[in-house]
Order: C-alpha cells, then structure tokens, then sequence
C-alpha cells in the first residue's frame, strides 16, 4: 500500500502550459504517473506531451477523470485554483506555488474544513509513493519502494535524508512534503494518521524545522494514537529568534518554536532525534526488525 497517492492516482496539472508546470509534467509522466489532463483557461484544445489541456477542471474530470490535481499556477492565482479543484470534486490537491498570501490561504483551509477535499501545501515539493506515482517538483531517482512512511517540512532536507535512506537500503512507502509557510493544508498529525493505518508503512520519519507548534502536536499525536515507531531531525538549533530562516514558516516567535523545544518534546515523548541528517537511517534501521 501507500498514503495518498498510487497506481491508481489519475493527475491534473494546473497551470500546465506554464515553464513549471510542462517541465514537471514532462517529469511525472517520465516517472511513470498517470497524467491524463491539464488546466490553462484560454488553452483548451492544444497538449502538452500529448495530455489534453481543458478550459476548466470541471471539463478535465469529466472527461478524463482524473482524481489529483498538482497546482502550478502564479501565486496569486493559486488560492482560485485550488477552490476550482475542490468544487470540481477532486478528491487531493497538491499545490506547488509559493508566496501564496498567508490571508488567502486562512480562507482556503476555511473553506476546506467541511470538504473531503485534502490539501497539500502550498510552497511544497509535493508527493511520491516510489515505484508507483509521483506528484509535483520531488526528484524521482532517489528514491526506493519500502516501508518507512516520511513526512517533512522541508524540500532539501527530504531529499538528503531519503537519499541516506536509500543508500542504505532502506526504502520508502510513501514520502510527502507538507510546505513551508505559516498556513499549510495537511499538518503533520494528518499524514502520522495516514502512516499509522496503512499497512504498508512499518516506521515513520519526521523532519521539522523552527516555527509553529506542528511538531510538538505530532510528538502529543504519537504518545497517544501511534504504536509504529517514529524518528525525527529538527532544523534550525542555531537559528536567532524573530529572523526567518528559508521558509516562512521557519520563525521563533516570543521565544516559543526553537529547535530545543521541539527536540526536547520529540524525546520525552519517546522519539529519538537525529543529531545530523546521516544519523536518520541508522536511527530508524533497528526499529524495522
């Protein structure tokens, strides 16, 4: 099995005729994912790799089918897009723009509240069950088809950890970048749910960064729903408070979302943290046995 997306995942890509949005196309399809349709209003009739571009995500599902939307659209069209998506019944949307405002997308995750719509992202590199389907900016080659479920905050840091992970035989099931700014749809204790019911996924890897509180809510998460084991690495230990670091997410505010705190949490709760990203595979190796 895997969390979310798989075999049968049938994708979307908004904003497909853009430079973003036809390269990764191009790369999705090359990986092996099912990208039966585009969505660039004005370019309905024309292809992109010979997928079919629509007017409309509305016309893109009905004709064909597909079920996952990957979104490349110009941040300030992106919160319109992803409403375009959910109205159109798709069921996962994965939205790759960055600087989205933080406002917009308040009412975006408002909206969504009492939908059976999921979001990912934005500002994300997307999702991939290796061997099976890839959504969005992740490079493919890197990763193995295994059991160790991921979920991170950070798109760099995902592919250096999982590379080590791969290096050392240690195979994924489902890897998925969550986003990095301040207001994100899917948080960390939504995919931990996911991993701990999938049957597939023996182990989990978290990989947090300064800011927020979504760490300490998913090391709460662990102590009282999760019986598979989970490791962690925490960015940001020497990160001053109230400057940004990267994402704009990645901000100690009043003194609260430090590295420490979150690190402190994370172990007292029973999650070994890595100290570098290396040490994560030998972390998680022992606890597959």
């Amino acid at each position: 099995m895997s969390i979310l997306v798989d075999e049968n995942s049938t994708i979307l890509v908004q904003g497909i005729t853009g430079r973003d949005g036809s390269f990764h196309t191009k790369k999705m399809i090359e990986y092996g994912t099912k990208v039966v349709a585009g969505c660039t209003p004005g370019k309905g009739g024309t292809r992109v790799d010979g997928v079919p571009v629509f007017n409309t995500v509305r016309e893109a599902v009905e004709s064909e089918g597909a079920n996952t939307s990957c979104i490349f659209v110009p941040a300030a069209f992106a919160p319109d897009a992803i409403y375009e998506a959910t109205d159109a019944g798709i069921g996962l949307i994965i939205c790759i723009s960055e600087g989205v405002p933080a406002l917009e997308l308040m009412k975006v995750v408002r909206y969504l509240k009492d939908k059976p719509t999921r979001l990912i992202g934005p500002n994300c590199p997307g999702i991939i069950s290796p061997g099976k389907c890839k959504v969005g900016i992740l490079p493919g080659a890197i990763f193995l088809p295994g059991t160790i479920g991921v979920a991170s905050r950070s798109g760099t840091l995902t592919y250096e950890i999982v590379s080590h992970l791969t290096k050392a035989g240690l195979g994924q099931s489902t890897v998925v970048g969550l986003g990095g700014d301040q207001i994100v749809g899917m948080k960390f204790i939504d995919f931990l749910e996911l991993f701990e019911k999938d049957e597939e996924t023996k182990a989990v890897v978290l990989i947090g960064e300064i800011g927020g509180n979504d760490e300490e809510k998913a090391a709460e998460f662990f102590i009282s729903k999760m019986k598979k084991p989970m490791v962690a690495y925490i960015a940001g230990l020497t990160a001053p408070p109230g400057k940004r670091m990267g994402h704009a997410g990645a901000i100690i505010s009043g003194g609260s979302g430090t590295a420490k705190e979150k690190i402190d949490t994370l172990e007292k709760a029973g999650v070994p943290v890595a100290k570098i990203p290396e040490d994560i595979a030998n972390l998680v190796a022992p606890l597959l046995n």
